[in-house]
């Protein structure tokens, strides 16, 4: 089951263009958003999202992934 909050959370990410304005989507914190995507990219062993605090941007692995 995390494992679908996490690539929920990945893809609302991706299309929104930021973590806050998925985690809006979803209903959930930014920081539920956050621990949801951190906790894929663990599982999968590889980073996804590039994150910093004015921008988002999809790793290699991430763009495949998507």
């Amino acid at each position: 089951m995390d494992n679908l909050k996490g690539i929920s959370s990945f893809v609302k990410a991706v299309e929104e263009g930021s973590i806050a304005a998925a985690a809006r989507r979803l209903g959930i914190s930014a920081a539920a958003a956050s621990q949801n995507i951190a906790r894929l990219e663990q599982q999968l062993g590889v980073r996804l999202l590039i994150r910093t605090t004015r921008s988002l941007a999809l790793t290699e692995s991430g763009q495949l992934y998507y």
